[in-house]
């Protein structure tokens, strides 16, 4: 009979750097934590030349538009919920800073949100590794075709979103009359 293992390693034995797992995660969460920090300072202390800078100009000015409207809108409340959309995580920390959000209220919204998202994919990713690793152990095959499955349905959907945004982009805003 099948018995499945646990895909986490165990949190007091020693895990990377002889640290125990869970005060790995700990450490990550405190770095994420800094990083967000940081990202409010540079945008604090930069403001309108972030603007012009090499991300500025390689995310786009309408979609830091989007952003601002965001953090306008929601203010701290907008800098948790980045933690769960992938591209304003790394964006919207320095338009914050940048609009000047209160900085007590930032710093509330960014501790709870790396309490929240980090351990979410600390225990998620590890699992997720973990756990290919004991399928790889007993059935390398079986993990090959995991992966090679894994990349295409990654391949997949970015294949796909990208042809709906052209899509999107190709069709005329106002309708035309026939």
């Amino acid at each position: 009979m099948w018995h499945a293992m646990m895909a986490v390693p165990a949190p007091t034995q020693p895990f990377w750097l002889n640290l125990p797992y869970w005060l790995v995660g700990v450490l990550l969460m405190v770095a994420l934590f800094g990083a967000f920090q940081v990202y409010y300072w540079v945008g604090r202390k930069l403001g309108e030349k972030l603007y012009e800078s090499r991300v500025g100009v390689k995310i786009g000015r309408d979609r830091i538009a989007k952003i601002e409207s965001v953090v306008e809108r929601w203010g701290a409340l907008a800098v948790y919920g980045c933690f769960w959309v992938p591209m304003l995580r790394h964006t919207l920390p320095w338009v914050a800073g940048a609009l000047r959000v209160s900085y007590p209220w930032y710093v509330v919204a960014s501790a709870l949100g790396c309490a929240t998202w980090a351990p979410i994919w600390w225990f998620g990713l590890t699992a997720l590794v973990w756990g290919w690793l004991e399928l790889a152990a007993r059935s390398p095959i079986t993990a090959a075709v995991a992966a090679v499955l894994a990349v295409a349905a990654v391949a997949w959907l970015t294949v796909r979103r990208r042809r709906r945004r052209r899509a999107a982009e190709a069709q005329p805003l106002i309708p035309q009359d026939s």
